[in-house]
């Protein structure tokens, strides 16, 4: 079977999927914009898309729209190229938030197009209302994330399946479209993060090793949206009460998720110059992004891992310190609660209660033999429902090659 990737960041969300099919004999390749260096497990075609500058003339709701429309064209432009030459997939899968999907069935209309569908937006209960410390949502910012609404729509029309990695983010969308989503999570790797007693991180003149009392907090950029705010106001509290503790917190200072703040200084400082009068800054150790190998590392070693998240996508970050064998203190938001429940295989805490954030660290910190069953059941609970070899990727490879066997609608 003839698999098509698409993605402008390929691999994305399919390192393990494009090589896994490959290996079963089919003829996988990816499309992906140029510019993309990161490697690649299957050979690669490159769409050219020069980003449009839309000046005032549009609205950023339209800008948005227009955006990912002026996308979906240039891919399918490059579609035309390839089926000039010959090349013509049964199978096509790709990210749907960019609009590269919305225009590949104009091009190839017998295709079957599988989508990775992460997130439906929607202008309140959902990610976009949920801080008002934060977000100050008015009929502008609603315009925006409603249009936003449309090339998922358009996307989730032309597809014939799609797949989302959580239950919550499936549910995320409208009804009607629900049956059509297959819940497979991407895969956590638990033979690559496992606990290892003999791990160590260095950072600077420390070297922290299993056992040591390390609270860790992970996110690709420190933001609002994965709750750094509220984990920063509990540190001072946190580090008062445990006087060897160390904290190590991992992410970068780029936009992420959310707006930058209205000064457009990095929220990391924002909420650093808020508590650091009160914080031992010799214990807190910002490390930026870390290597994969030094992330899988640090899991074995912390004590306690705080996740928050907004009522958002879930971060395979979480996921994998379970595997890893972390203790996970997670904001108890719907994205979290369907992985870990309270006191069986994870602690929750209310993603607003600072003084609550305070105090169940400081008692995991605190007590790690008392934890010691929730970290063994974390791992279980990763071993059971998102293992990659056992578990998703045989499910997503049946979900493709089933796929290739229908016949056209």
């Amino acid at each position: 079977m003839r698999i098509l990737f698409v993605h402008q960041n390929f691999p994305g969300q399919f390192p393990h999927l494009a090589p896994a099919l490959k290996a079963r004999g089919h003829d996988v390749s990816a499309l992906t914009v140029a510019g993309n260096k990161r490697p690649s497990p299957v050979p690669v075609v490159y769409y050219s898309y020069p980003k449009p500058s839309f000046g005032r003339a549009i609205s950023r709701a339209v800008a948005n729209f227009a955006d990912r429309a002026e996308r979906g064209a240039a891919v399918a432009t490059a579609a035309e190229q390839l089926k000039a030459k010959g090349y013509v997939p049964e199978v096509v899968i790709g990210h749907f938030g960019w609009g590269e999907t919305l225009y590949l069935k104009n091009v190839w209309p017998d295709i079957k197009l599988a989508i990775y569908a992460e997130f439906f937006y929607r202008p309140r209960g959902l990610d976009t209302d949920y801080d008002p410390e934060i977000q100050h949502p008015n009929l502008s910012s609603s315009i925006v994330t409603t249009t936003l609404q449309a090339p998922l729509l358009l996307a989730m029309h032309t597809a014939d399946a799609a797949i989302a990695p959580t239950r919550w983010q499936a549910q995320t969308f409208p009804v009607h479209f629900q049956p059509r989503i297959a819940v497979i999570h991407d895969g956590i790797d638990s033979e690559r993060l496992v606990p290892n007693a003999a791990a160590q991180v260095t950072i600077g003149r420390h070297i922290f090793r299993s056992g040591d009392e390390v609270l860790t907090f992970v996110s690709r950029n420190l933001e609002p949206y994965r709750g750094y705010h509220v984990f920063m106001r509990a540190l001072p509290e946190v580090l008062r009460a445990r006087p060897n503790a160390h904290v190590v917190i991992v992410g970068g200072q780029e936009a992420g998720y959310g707006p930058l703040h209205a000064s457009r200084k990095a929220w990391k400082e924002i909420f650093l110059d808020e508590v650091k009068d009160r914080l031992d800054l010799a214990r807190v150790h910002f490390v930026g992004t870390i290597p994969y190998a030094s992330f899988v590392n640090l899991m074995s070693v912390t004590r306690v891992h705080a996740y928050l998240t907004y009522p958002f996508v879930l971060s395979w970050s979480m996921l994998e310190a379970m595997s890893a064998g972390a203790l996970v203190v997670g904001s108890a938001t719907p994205p979290v609660e369907e992985i870990i429940r309270h006191g069986s295989n994870g602690l929750l805490v209310d993603f607003f209660d600072r003084q609550r954030w305070s105090a169940t660290l400081i008692e995991a910190l605190a007590e790690p033999n008392r934890f010691a069953p929730l970290r063994v059941a974390a791992r279980q609970t990763i071993l059971e429902g998102y293992d990659l070899k056992s578990n998703c990727l045989p499910r997503m490879l049946a979900l493709v090659e089933s796929l290739g066997s229908q016949p056209d609608r």
